[in-house]
């Protein structure tokens, strides 16, 4: 079953690398498929690739992908065994925001990479990653509170950039790490990880 799903997962990065769906592919130096396992709990999902993503085709490797590293390392997660992707697959001009066709052009192969990794919490970096699941909602008002949409969790946090170039916010998006830490630990007394069944709880990090 493994491998059909490699199969699978490496048909769509075929495809992204491919893909002529929306204007940004012109620009591109490289499309930024995805990276992380397939067993992969955890699914980080950004809003677009930066310059450095651009020119090597990976997610998060610039300054704010190391922030993100050092975040997860600090919660005891390996980085090696996460999910990353991003709402969109090639940059936009400028590092400028996702335009509505830009995010439509490449729901699909986001839509797919979720259904073939199969996340138990979807952690949202960003506003236009958030609105999958909180799409009326303030990033402002709503980060570091989780929500099940069907069978996955989706936890909302300001984006590892936002926080670069905004200092006062790495206090809440630290904070909101140490509650993704306590999520896996199973320690939320939420009723949005008690609803889990036991077979469901995460146990791995």
């Amino acid at each position: 079953m493994d491998t059909a799903r490699n199969a699978a997962l490496e048909t769509l990065y075929a495809e992204v690398r491919a893909c002529t769906h929306c204007p940004l592919h012109a620009g591109r130096a490289n499309a930024v498929p995805g990276a992380g396992p397939l067993d992969a709990e955890i699914m980080f999902i950004g809003e677009a690739p930066g310059f450095h993503e651009d020119q090597q085709g990976i997610p998060f490797v610039g300054a704010a992908g190391q922030y993100l590293s050092e975040l997860l390392a600090g919660i005891g997660v390996d980085r090696t065994r996460v999910y990353i992707a991003n709402v969109i697959k090639c940059r936009p001009p400028g590092n400028r925001d996702p335009l509505d066709e830009e995010v439509a052009a490449c729901e699909p192969f986001l839509n797919r990479q979720m259904e073939i990794i199969r996340p138990k919490i979807v952690v949202t970096l960003g506003r236009h990653s958030m609105a999958r699941a909180f799409p009326n909602d303030k990033i402002s008002l709503v980060h570091g509170q989780a929500r099940r949409v069907n069978e996955v969790i989706y936890f909302p946090m300001y984006h590892p950039a936002a926080a670069l170039h905004r200092p006062s916010l790495k206090t809440d998006v630290e904070a909101d790490f140490q509650r993704l830490r306590e999520l896996l630990d199973g320690k939320w007394e939420a009723e949005i990880y008690r609803a889990l069944p036991a077979a469901e709880q995460l146990s791995l990090f």
